[in-house]
């Protein structure tokens, strides 16, 4: 017995049906009723950070993490829709995967991670800085 996966992500919004119009739009997110999708096995991180880390955007306590599987492919669809989106080779790990961020209409801080071929699919990831 015990937790076999996420759920569901909740949040608040101030236009809820625009945010999830955009979300449904530009990532494929929760088209189904009540905001549900269906994901693909793999791996999911649960990862606590240091309050002081750079690796969420200063004044947000968390950060949505999508596996893609065509990061490159996505990141041109979204700077297509005018939707600014982020890549560093820092963020990029060997036996991870690689990474982008882009933000909601909300200013919510979403990263895209598309793991490598070659990544523990048992969910084994680095530890959180």
């Amino acid at each position: 017995m015990g937790v076999t996966g996420i759920g569901g992500f909740f949040f608040r919004a101030a236009n809820p049906d625009a945010m999830r119009d955009w979300y449904v739009e530009h990532l494929g997110v929760g088209s189904a009723p009540y905001g549900s999708w269906d994901t693909q096995a793999g791996p999911s991180v649960f990862a606590p950070f240091a309050a002081d880390t750079d690796q969420l955007p200063a004044g947000r306590q968390w950060m949505l993490n999508l596996r893609v599987d065509d990061l490159d492919g996505l990141c041109a669809t979204l700077r297509s829709a005018d939707i600014e989106v982020t890549t560093n080779a820092e963020w990029d790990m060997p036996g991870v995967g690689r990474f982008a961020r882009i933000h909601d209409p909300e200013g919510n801080p979403i990263e895209l991670w598309e793991p490598d071929q070659d990544s523990d699919q048992d969910g084994d990831q680095p530890e959180a800085q």
